[in-house]
């Protein structure tokens, strides 16, 4: 056989093993080192088993992937979602559908800190659902605006998806940080604005709570300084050029640590538990880079990703419409696999077709990472659906009813990235 016919028949095996839910990893380095062992031979494929996954995971790069992890799990342990839900009720709580866009705007602040969507609607459902069911607010908006909040999680920096993605394309996880600060925020916005047009269509999906004095407004933003400086100072610090991704990741990581001690708010048992998620989450993901560095070399052995760029670009279609192809498959991926598992599945095939046709890379891991997000609302296997359907007694037909319009949203929000890359690229450009 052909290499490029071992290649699909590998990317076949690799799709049945996840369908009978072998790990990502561990199904991507099986059938990498087999589909090179049989190109090779077996005495090469295991020189790759044997150099390849500790070149990939000693790389500097990924000494940030614990340290980001570590500083999210620390922050979500320690009860600053609620600080953050707080400041933004009192702010937001009276206007109609106020609590609704007070979960979206904490759900943004937490992701700044947190970096994981599935994390962030968790914790906002188990702070945010009481509050707006003690207010009348109807299930649906409810539910629609903590599942769609979540998704932020992956897209405000740091984000562990767009650390994958430096990763593996070796783009600067800088600049994707940067590149994902404007479209993250207009996301927010888009929500805000879906809330508010829903709300006064029909004012009873979202009642005003109680009107609050300035000055009690005033006052709750000392429950978020701390994290605003933290974030500020990582993120400030990569775009100033003060520190790496990974000293970023340190000063974040310690931060985080030294906030929640000056705050009274981490115990013996939270900070052993924040370690040990935090080891947890690191090698499951340590096991996702080097499985799909396996994989890669076997794909570049079997010429399939250079053969699916050369015939892609001879196709008679512009780049638009491949592009958009491209996302279609990203929304069916989202619904299955977590950010992680879709992107190391894709990134090794797909990655060269889209510099072919001539896309912006560092723009490219924004919509990838956008369109997963979509994913991960949509049905019917949205992961951020069963999360807040585990944290809470509401069924998954109402929440899945209820995040349909901020899908809507999130198709209108991903249209504009797509059709002016300069949102995601001006901070980069003038890094």
């Amino acid at each position: 056989m052909s290499p490029e016919t071992v290649g699909f028949i590998g990317i076949g095996i690799l799709i049945v093993l996840l369908f009978f839910r072998v790990w990502v990893g561990m199904a991507m380095a099986i059938v990498g080192f087999l589909g090179f062992a049989y190109i090779a031979s077996f005495k090469h494929a295991f020189l790759i088993m044997g150099s390849v996954p500790y070149a990939a995971i000693s790389n500097e790069t990924v000494a940030c992937v614990p340290l980001f992890i570590l500083m999210g799990v620390v922050v979500s342990n320690t009860g600053v979602a609620k600080d953050l839900y707080h400041a933004a009720y009192k702010w937001l709580g009276q206007l109609r559908g106020g609590l609704a866009m007070a979960t979206v705007v904490a759900c943004g602040g937490f992701a700044a800190v947190c970096g994981s969507s599935p994390a962030t609607a968790a914790t906002m459902g188990k702070v945010a659902l009481p509050e707006m069911q003690k207010y009348k607010y109807d299930l649906k908006l409810t539910t629609g605006s903590i599942a769609a909040g979540g998704t932020i999680g992956i897209l405000i920096p740091p984000s562990l998806g767009f650390i994958l993605y430096g990763i593996l394309t070796e783009e600067s996880i800088g600049k994707l940080f940067m590149a994902g600060i404007i479209p993250g925020i207009l996301e927010i916005l888009f929500y805000i604005g879906l809330i508010i047009i829903l709300c006064r269509l029909r004012p009873a999906l979202g009642p005003a709570s109680p009107k609050v004095r300035f000055m009690e407004k005033v006052t709750s933003l000392r429950y978020t300084w701390a994290m605003l400086c933290l974030f500020l100072l990582v993120i400030g610090g990569i775009y100033g050029g003060w520190f790496t991704p990974t000293e970023a990741g340190a000063v974040g990581a310690f931060g985080a640590i030294l906030i929640s001690t000056i705050a009274r708010k981490i115990t013996r048992e939270n900070f052993i538990a924040s370690i040990l998620e935090a080891a947890q989450t690191t090698a499951m993901i340590v096991i996702i880079i080097a499985g799909a560095f396996i994989f890669m070399k076997f794909m570049a052995v079997s010429r399939v990703p250079d053969m699916l760029a050369t015939v892609i670009s001879e196709l008679p279609f512009s780049p638009l419409i491949i592009l958009i192809l491209i996302i279609f498959l990203y929304i069916i991926l989202g619904m299955f696999l977590d950010a992680p598992s879709a992107m190391v599945l894709t990134l090794p095939i797909l990655f060269p077709v889209i510099l072919s046709l001539g896309f912006d890379p560092i723009w490219y891991g924004v919509i990838m990472v956008r369109v997963i997000e979509i994913g991960l609302i949509t049905p019917p296997f949205g992961m951020n659906v069963f999360v807040l359907a585990g944290v809470s007694d509401v069924s998954l037909g109402v929440i899945f009813r209820g995040i349909v319009p901020f899908v809507v949203a999130d198709i209108l929000h991903l249209s504009l990235l797509v059709a002016f890359p300069a949102i995601s690229l001006f901070l980069p450009s003038v890094m």
